[in-house]
Protein backbone atom coordinates (compact mmCIF):
# COMPACT_ATOMS: atom_id res chain seq x y z
CA UNK A 1 0.00 0.00 0.00
CA UNK A 2 1.14 3.54 -0.74
CA UNK A 3 2.29 5.50 2.31
CA UNK A 4 2.89 9.15 3.07
CA UNK A 5 6.19 10.00 4.75
CA UNK A 6 5.52 12.19 7.76
CA UNK A 7 7.62 14.46 9.97
CA UNK A 8 6.69 15.82 13.41
CA UNK A 9 7.64 19.37 14.40
CA UNK A 10 7.45 19.81 18.18
CA UNK A 11 8.59 17.04 20.52
CA UNK A 12 6.80 18.10 23.71
CA UNK A 13 4.20 16.23 25.77
CA UNK A 14 1.67 15.56 23.03
CA UNK A 15 4.22 14.11 20.59
CA UNK A 16 4.51 10.91 22.60
CA UNK A 17 1.03 9.59 21.82
CA UNK A 18 1.41 10.38 18.10
CA UNK A 19 4.67 8.42 18.06
CA UNK A 20 3.22 5.55 20.10
CA UNK A 21 0.31 5.24 17.65
CA UNK A 22 2.55 5.44 14.58
CA UNK A 23 2.43 1.67 14.05
CA UNK A 24 -1.37 1.50 14.12
CA UNK A 25 -1.83 3.17 10.75
CA UNK A 26 -0.38 1.76 7.57
CA UNK A 27 -1.03 4.70 5.21
CA UNK A 28 1.60 6.94 6.80
CA UNK A 29 4.91 6.46 8.53
CA UNK A 30 6.77 8.92 10.76
CA UNK A 31 10.24 9.32 9.29
CA UNK A 32 11.57 12.38 11.12
CA UNK A 33 11.09 14.53 14.24
CA UNK A 34 12.22 18.10 14.92
CA UNK A 35 12.17 20.51 17.80
CA UNK A 36 13.39 23.96 18.78
CA UNK A 37 15.76 22.02 21.05
CA UNK A 38 17.58 19.52 18.82
CA UNK A 39 18.48 17.33 21.80
CA UNK A 40 14.78 16.86 22.57
CA UNK A 41 14.17 15.72 19.01
CA UNK A 42 17.12 13.35 19.29
CA UNK A 43 15.69 11.89 22.51
CA UNK A 44 12.30 11.27 20.88
CA UNK A 45 13.94 9.75 17.79
CA UNK A 46 15.95 7.36 19.94
CA UNK A 47 12.96 6.51 22.14
CA UNK A 48 10.72 5.59 19.19
CA UNK A 49 13.32 4.44 16.64
CA UNK A 50 12.63 7.31 14.23
CA UNK A 51 15.26 7.51 11.45
CA UNK A 52 15.91 11.28 11.50
CA UNK A 53 16.18 13.95 14.22
CA UNK A 54 16.23 17.43 12.75
CA UNK A 55 16.10 21.12 13.45
CA UNK A 56 12.75 22.54 12.34
CA UNK A 57 14.16 24.07 9.16
CA UNK A 58 15.92 20.84 8.22
CA UNK A 59 12.70 18.86 8.51
CA UNK A 60 10.65 21.40 6.58
CA UNK A 61 13.20 21.36 3.77
CA UNK A 62 13.55 17.57 3.55
CA UNK A 63 12.16 16.67 0.09
CA UNK A 64 11.21 13.17 1.24
CA UNK A 65 8.68 14.40 3.81
CA UNK A 66 5.15 14.56 2.37
CA UNK A 67 3.22 15.74 5.41
CA UNK A 68 4.12 17.68 8.55
CA UNK A 69 2.40 17.12 11.90
CA UNK A 70 2.63 20.51 13.64
CA UNK A 71 2.77 20.02 17.42
CA UNK A 72 4.26 23.38 18.34
CA UNK A 73 2.71 25.89 20.78
CA UNK A 74 -0.32 27.84 19.44
CA UNK A 75 1.65 31.07 18.98
CA UNK A 76 3.67 29.52 16.13
CA UNK A 77 1.06 27.17 14.62
CA UNK A 78 0.50 29.48 11.65
CA UNK A 79 4.21 30.21 11.08
CA UNK A 80 5.14 26.51 10.94
CA UNK A 81 2.12 25.62 8.81
CA UNK A 82 2.93 28.29 6.22
CA UNK A 83 6.59 27.25 6.08
CA UNK A 84 5.58 23.63 5.56
CA UNK A 85 3.18 24.59 2.76
CA UNK A 86 5.87 26.76 1.16
CA UNK A 87 8.03 23.63 1.03
CA UNK A 88 5.28 21.68 -0.71
CA UNK A 89 4.11 19.65 2.28
CA UNK A 90 0.62 18.89 3.53
CA UNK A 91 0.00 19.99 7.13
CA UNK A 92 -1.86 18.44 10.04
CA UNK A 93 -1.75 20.61 13.17
CA UNK A 94 -2.67 20.46 16.81
CA UNK A 95 -5.47 22.77 17.88
CA UNK A 96 -6.15 25.59 17.39
CA UNK A 97 -5.53 26.10 13.68
CA UNK A 98 -3.92 29.48 14.47
CA UNK A 99 -4.16 32.23 17.08
CA UNK A 100 -5.76 34.83 14.80
CA UNK A 101 -8.43 34.43 12.15
CA UNK A 102 -6.24 36.21 9.59
CA UNK A 103 -3.48 33.63 10.13
CA UNK A 104 -5.94 30.76 9.75
CA UNK A 105 -7.37 32.23 6.56
CA UNK A 106 -3.87 32.67 5.16
CA UNK A 107 -3.10 29.00 5.83
CA UNK A 108 -6.24 27.85 4.00
CA UNK A 109 -5.78 30.20 1.05
CA UNK A 110 -2.11 29.29 0.60
CA UNK A 111 -2.87 25.56 0.81
CA UNK A 112 -5.58 25.95 -1.82
CA UNK A 113 -3.19 27.82 -4.12
CA UNK A 114 -0.58 25.07 -3.70
CA UNK A 115 -3.04 22.20 -4.07
CA UNK A 116 -2.15 20.91 -0.60
CA UNK A 117 -4.22 19.57 2.28
CA UNK A 118 -4.60 21.17 5.71
CA UNK A 119 -6.03 19.17 8.59
CA UNK A 120 -6.27 19.92 12.26
CA UNK A 121 -6.89 18.40 15.65
CA UNK A 122 -8.93 17.43 17.46
CA UNK A 123 -9.52 14.08 15.81
CA UNK A 124 -11.38 12.71 18.83
CA UNK A 125 -14.72 13.21 17.03
CA UNK A 126 -13.61 10.42 14.65
CA UNK A 127 -13.46 8.01 17.60
CA UNK A 128 -16.03 5.36 18.44
CA UNK A 129 -17.92 7.43 21.00
CA UNK A 130 -18.84 10.53 19.03
CA UNK A 131 -19.18 8.60 15.77
CA UNK A 132 -21.76 6.40 17.49
CA UNK A 133 -23.58 9.56 18.63
CA UNK A 134 -23.49 10.94 15.10
CA UNK A 135 -25.11 7.78 13.75
CA UNK A 136 -27.80 7.83 16.45
CA UNK A 137 -28.74 11.41 15.61
CA UNK A 138 -28.70 10.82 11.86
CA UNK A 139 -30.84 7.70 12.30
CA UNK A 140 -33.44 9.69 14.26
CA UNK A 141 -33.07 8.18 17.73
CA UNK A 142 -33.68 11.52 19.45
CA UNK A 143 -35.59 13.19 16.62
CA UNK A 144 -34.52 16.67 15.57
CA UNK A 145 -31.96 18.25 17.93
CA UNK A 146 -33.48 21.26 19.69
CA UNK A 147 -30.82 22.23 22.20
CA UNK A 148 -27.62 21.09 23.87
CA UNK A 149 -25.33 21.75 26.82
CA UNK A 150 -21.54 21.52 26.96
CA UNK A 151 -19.35 21.92 30.05
CA UNK A 152 -15.55 21.91 30.37
CA UNK A 153 -14.75 23.17 33.87
CA UNK A 154 -11.43 22.57 35.67
CA UNK A 155 -9.20 24.50 38.12
CA UNK A 156 -6.40 25.14 35.59
CA UNK A 157 -3.37 23.43 34.09
CA UNK A 158 -0.69 24.92 36.34
CA UNK A 159 -1.35 22.08 38.78
CA UNK A 160 -0.08 19.32 36.46
CA UNK A 161 1.51 20.60 33.22
CA UNK A 162 5.34 20.83 33.28
CA UNK A 163 5.35 24.16 31.41
CA UNK A 164 1.85 25.69 31.66
CA UNK A 165 2.49 29.40 30.96
CA UNK A 166 1.26 29.30 27.33
CA UNK A 167 -2.21 28.23 28.50
CA UNK A 168 -2.64 31.72 29.96
CA UNK A 169 -1.30 33.73 27.00
CA UNK A 170 -3.07 34.90 23.86
CA UNK A 171 -4.30 31.84 22.01
CA UNK A 172 -4.69 29.98 25.31
CA UNK A 173 -7.34 29.97 28.01
CA UNK A 174 -10.03 27.31 28.40
CA UNK A 175 -11.87 28.21 25.20
CA UNK A 176 -8.83 28.01 22.91
CA UNK A 177 -7.34 25.04 24.77
CA UNK A 178 -10.36 22.79 25.30
CA UNK A 179 -13.07 24.54 23.29
CA UNK A 180 -11.94 22.90 20.02
CA UNK A 181 -12.83 19.44 21.40
CA UNK A 182 -16.33 20.52 22.36
CA UNK A 183 -17.05 22.74 19.36
CA UNK A 184 -15.73 20.20 16.85
CA UNK A 185 -17.87 17.47 18.41
CA UNK A 186 -20.95 19.71 18.39
CA UNK A 187 -20.42 20.65 14.74
CA UNK A 188 -19.95 16.97 13.80
CA UNK A 189 -23.22 16.14 15.57
CA UNK A 190 -25.36 19.20 14.80
CA UNK A 191 -23.74 21.06 11.90
CA UNK A 192 -22.24 24.53 11.51
CA UNK A 193 -22.92 27.48 13.83
CA UNK A 194 -24.28 30.81 12.56
CA UNK A 195 -24.23 33.02 15.67
CA UNK A 196 -22.58 33.09 19.09
CA UNK A 197 -22.94 35.09 22.28
CA UNK A 198 -20.43 35.17 25.11
CA UNK A 199 -19.57 36.49 28.53
CA UNK A 200 -15.97 36.13 29.70
CA UNK A 201 -13.80 37.17 32.59
CA UNK A 202 -10.28 36.77 33.96
CA UNK A 203 -10.75 35.65 37.56
CA UNK A 204 -7.11 35.71 38.68
CA UNK A 205 -4.48 38.06 37.25
CA UNK A 206 -1.69 35.66 38.27
CA UNK A 207 -1.36 31.90 38.62
CA UNK A 208 1.22 30.01 40.69
CA UNK A 209 2.65 26.83 39.20
CA UNK A 210 2.41 23.83 41.54
CA UNK A 211 3.80 21.24 39.10
CA UNK A 212 7.42 20.34 38.47
CA UNK A 213 9.91 21.47 37.26
CA UNK A 214 8.68 25.09 37.60
CA UNK A 215 7.03 24.80 41.00
CA UNK A 216 6.47 28.20 42.63
CA UNK A 217 6.89 30.31 39.49
CA UNK A 218 4.09 32.77 38.71
CA UNK A 219 2.26 33.28 35.42
CA UNK A 220 0.72 36.59 34.35
CA UNK A 221 -2.71 35.78 32.92
CA UNK A 222 -3.38 37.48 29.58
CA UNK A 223 -6.60 35.78 28.47
CA UNK A 224 -10.08 35.14 29.94
CA UNK A 225 -10.31 32.01 32.07
CA UNK A 226 -14.09 31.82 32.57
CA UNK A 227 -16.16 31.84 29.37
CA UNK A 228 -19.91 31.25 29.18
CA UNK A 229 -21.43 31.15 25.72
CA UNK A 230 -24.52 30.47 23.64
CA UNK A 231 -24.26 28.84 20.21
CA UNK A 232 -26.98 29.19 17.56
CA UNK A 233 -26.76 26.47 14.91
CA UNK A 234 -27.86 26.83 11.30
CA UNK A 235 -30.29 23.99 11.98
CA UNK A 236 -32.10 26.13 14.58
CA UNK A 237 -30.75 24.29 17.63
CA UNK A 238 -29.23 26.27 20.52
CA UNK A 239 -26.40 25.23 22.87
CA UNK A 240 -25.18 26.61 26.19
CA UNK A 241 -21.41 26.14 26.67
CA UNK A 242 -19.06 26.86 29.57
CA UNK A 243 -15.28 26.55 29.43
CA UNK A 244 -13.48 27.37 32.68
CA UNK A 245 -10.07 27.25 34.35
CA UNK A 246 -11.73 28.66 37.50
CA UNK A 247 -13.86 25.75 38.70
CA UNK A 248 -12.68 23.44 41.48
CA UNK A 249 -15.54 20.92 41.32
CA UNK A 250 -18.78 20.35 39.45
CA UNK A 251 -21.23 17.56 38.63
CA UNK A 252 -22.30 18.44 35.09
CA UNK A 253 -22.20 16.34 31.90
CA UNK A 254 -19.65 16.85 29.15
CA UNK A 255 -22.21 17.23 26.35
CA UNK A 256 -25.92 16.42 26.21
CA UNK A 257 -28.17 16.89 23.19
CA UNK A 258 -31.94 17.24 23.57
CA UNK A 259 -34.18 16.34 20.64
CA UNK A 260 -37.86 16.19 19.79
CA UNK A 261 -37.92 12.42 20.49
CA UNK A 262 -35.41 12.04 23.31
CA UNK A 263 -32.01 12.94 24.74
CA UNK A 264 -28.44 11.85 24.06
CA UNK A 265 -25.53 11.81 26.52
CA UNK A 266 -22.27 12.34 24.58
CA UNK A 267 -18.97 11.10 26.04
CA UNK A 268 -16.01 13.34 26.90
CA UNK A 269 -14.97 14.90 23.55
CA UNK A 270 -11.34 14.85 24.69
CA UNK A 271 -11.49 11.05 24.46
CA UNK A 272 -12.25 8.60 21.67
CA UNK A 273 -14.54 6.14 23.44
CA UNK A 274 -17.81 6.04 25.36
CA UNK A 275 -20.00 5.62 27.17
CA UNK A 276 -22.95 6.72 25.04
CA UNK A 277 -26.43 6.90 26.58
CA UNK A 278 -29.85 7.53 25.03
CA UNK A 279 -33.18 8.11 26.69
CA UNK A 280 -36.16 8.33 24.37
CA UNK A 281 -39.19 10.40 25.32
CA UNK A 282 -41.24 7.45 26.67
CA UNK A 283 -38.32 5.58 28.28
CA UNK A 284 -38.16 5.08 32.03
CA UNK A 285 -34.35 5.21 32.15
CA UNK A 286 -31.18 5.87 30.17
CA UNK A 287 -29.84 3.04 27.97
CA UNK A 288 -26.17 2.56 27.15
CA UNK A 289 -25.60 2.08 23.42
CA UNK A 290 -22.83 -0.25 22.17
CA UNK A 291 -20.14 1.58 20.23
CA UNK A 292 -20.49 1.10 16.49
CA UNK A 293 -16.85 1.13 15.38
CA UNK A 294 -13.24 0.85 16.49
CA UNK A 295 -10.95 3.53 17.91
CA UNK A 296 -12.38 3.69 21.41
CA UNK A 297 -8.93 3.95 23.03
CA UNK A 298 -6.53 6.90 22.78
CA UNK A 299 -6.22 7.01 18.99
CA UNK A 300 -4.50 10.37 18.42
CA UNK A 301 -3.11 10.16 14.93
CA UNK A 302 -6.42 8.87 13.59
CA UNK A 303 -6.99 12.29 12.02
CA UNK A 304 -3.63 12.07 10.26
CA UNK A 305 -4.58 8.66 8.91
CA UNK A 306 -7.97 9.93 7.74
CA UNK A 307 -6.35 12.89 5.98
CA UNK A 308 -3.63 10.67 4.49
CA UNK A 309 -6.36 8.43 3.07
CA UNK A 310 -8.08 11.51 1.60
CA UNK A 311 -4.80 12.63 0.00
CA UNK A 312 -4.05 9.18 -1.43
CA UNK A 313 -7.58 8.77 -2.82
CA UNK A 314 -8.07 12.42 -3.90
CA UNK A 315 -11.17 13.05 -1.79
CA UNK A 316 -12.18 15.70 0.73
CA UNK A 317 -10.97 15.01 4.25
CA UNK A 318 -13.44 14.89 7.14
CA UNK A 319 -10.93 16.77 9.27
CA UNK A 320 -10.01 19.55 6.87
CA UNK A 321 -8.97 23.11 7.61
CA UNK A 322 -12.41 24.59 6.95
CA UNK A 323 -13.73 22.80 10.03
CA UNK A 324 -10.78 24.03 12.12
CA UNK A 325 -11.22 27.59 10.82
CA UNK A 326 -14.93 27.55 11.68
CA UNK A 327 -13.99 26.53 15.23
CA UNK A 328 -11.39 29.33 15.38
CA UNK A 329 -13.95 31.87 14.17
CA UNK A 330 -16.47 30.72 16.81
CA UNK A 331 -13.95 30.94 19.66
CA UNK A 332 -12.93 34.47 18.73
CA UNK A 333 -16.59 35.36 18.28
CA UNK A 334 -17.47 34.30 21.83
CA UNK A 335 -14.65 36.45 23.25
CA UNK A 336 -15.58 39.39 21.02
CA UNK A 337 -19.25 39.12 21.94
CA UNK A 338 -18.29 39.49 25.59
CA UNK A 339 -16.21 42.58 24.81
CA UNK A 340 -18.84 44.25 22.61
CA UNK A 341 -21.98 43.18 24.45
CA UNK A 342 -23.48 41.98 21.17
CA UNK A 343 -24.13 38.75 19.29
CA UNK A 344 -21.45 37.70 16.82
CA UNK A 345 -22.51 36.41 13.40
CA UNK A 346 -19.90 33.90 12.25
CA UNK A 347 -18.12 34.75 8.99
CA UNK A 348 -17.13 31.14 8.33
CA UNK A 349 -18.96 27.97 7.41
CA UNK A 350 -17.95 24.33 7.01
CA UNK A 351 -19.60 21.14 5.89
CA UNK A 352 -20.86 18.80 8.60
CA UNK A 353 -18.28 15.97 8.51
CA UNK A 354 -19.56 12.73 7.01
CA UNK A 355 -19.83 9.88 9.52
CA UNK A 356 -17.31 7.06 9.24
CA UNK A 357 -18.66 3.67 8.13
CA UNK A 358 -20.15 1.48 10.86
CA UNK A 359 -17.52 -0.98 12.06
CA UNK A 360 -14.64 1.23 10.91
CA UNK A 361 -11.26 0.23 12.42
CA UNK A 362 -7.53 -0.05 11.68
CA UNK A 363 -8.03 -2.57 8.89
CA UNK A 364 -9.76 0.10 6.81
CA UNK A 365 -6.42 1.91 6.43
CA UNK A 366 -4.62 -1.23 5.19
Amino acid sequence: MEQLKVGIVGCGNISKIYLENNQRFSNYTIEAVADLLLERAQERAEEFDIPKAYTTDELLQDPEIDLVINLTIPAVHAEIAIKALENGKHVYGEKPLAVEREEGQRILEFAKQQGLYVGNAPDTFLGAGIQTCQRLIEDGWIGKPVSATAFMMVPGHERWHPDPAFYYKKGGGPMFDMGPYYLTALIALMGPIKRVTGSAQTTYSERTITSEPKYGETITVETPTQINGVLDFESGAVCSIITSFDTWHHHLPNIEIYGTEGSLMVPDPNTFGGPVYVRRKDSAEWSEIPLLQGFADNSRGLGVAEMADAILTSRKSRIDGELAYHVLDIMHGIHESSQSGRHYETVSRCAKPEALPIGFNEIDFK
